[in-house]
């Protein structure tokens, strides 16, 4: 994180309203702020320079784009916490991943724990790993890479780049988990493609999307 140098983009806001805030974060910036002055430039901040009463309901990786939401009342925040504890949220991911996956979709399901030494890596782990779930299908092969649709049934830290690498392809250009020519991309090949959820005033189902960049 010492060398951290967060994107300039303008803040791209998906939907607002009097209870949340869609945004579509960019590859390279934190969620939260780090320790340190250094670390403080993040999406949060951003979201609340425009937002002031914005408040975190969940976080995607900082080199992970894509859609997030943001409550801005504790009713909301209440509410979407809920959504994500309980699953009621269906999460899309779109990934592009090293080599040809065999068959066309499948279901993952690998304990993960903090690879301690290591951190923040994580790693499988069937003696004390917490159940991790990711259900795959393949888009489309081509040129010795996949682009994958994810849909994770939990939420564990890098879940999915974690699945990956275990099913023997790792997203490309992942700073921990990929080597070699699949770690040579200009950014980690992995975006929040889309959000359903219900809306805390009336309960309506929404669906919240931000265009792939890749």
């Amino acid at each position: 994180m010492s060398d951290y140098a967060p994107p300039t983009d303008p803040l791209e806001i998906l939907h607002d309203d009097h209870e949340i805030v869609v945004v579509n974060k960019p590859s390279g910036l934190l969620s939260v702020p780090g320790r340190g002055p250094h670390l403080a430039d993040c999406l949060m901040a951003r979201v609340q320079a425009v937002f002031p009463t914005a408040l975190l309901v969940h976080r995607l990786d900082r080199d992970t784009s894509g859609v997030m939401v943001f409550a801005v009342t504790p009713h909301a925040q209440r509410h979407l916490g809920l959504q994500f504890e309980k699953r009621f949220i269906k999460k899309t991911y779109v990934a592009r991943v090293a080599g040809t996956v065999a068959g066309d979709a499948g279901t993952i399901d690998l304990p993960i724990v903090v690879d301690w030494p290591n951190r923040p890596k994580q790693k499988i782990c069937h003696d004390t790993g917490r159940k991790a779930v990711t259900d795959w299908k393949v888009m489309r092969r081509l040129d010795g890479e996949t682009r994958v649709r994810l849909h994770p049934q939990t939420g564990r830290s890098h879940q999915l780049r974690v699945h990956m690498l275990a099913l023997g392809h790792p997203i490309l250009g992942d700073p921990f988990y990929a080597s070699g020519p699949a770690a040579e991309h200009p950014r980690l090949m992995l975006h929040s493609h889309q959000l359903h959820l219900k809306h805390p005033d009336g309960g309506k189902t929404h669906k919240f999307q931000a265009s792939v960049p890749f």
